[in-house]
């Protein structure tokens, strides 16, 4: 099952990956990447990896 990881020292609160998958991404009071899930189940796969690669800073990254 595909995890997530996220680095909230790269993070700077763009949000653009709440906008592709707000079920597993969230932004804290902080303004930094919050994961709701850490698995993914392979049908939601695609669109968290689309979610994450909208990352301008790459602060997040899908793992198999």
């Amino acid at each position: 099952m595909p995890r997530l990881l996220a680095d909230v020292e790269v993070c700077q609160g763009y949000g653009n990956c709440i906008t592709g998958a707000p079920d597993v991404y969230d932004i804290d009071d902080d303004g930094k990447v919050v994961l709701l899930k850490v698995e993914i189940a392979e049908p939601d796969r695609g669109r968290v990896e689309e979610a994450a690669r909208s990352c301008p800073v790459n602060a997040l990254t899908v793992l198999d």
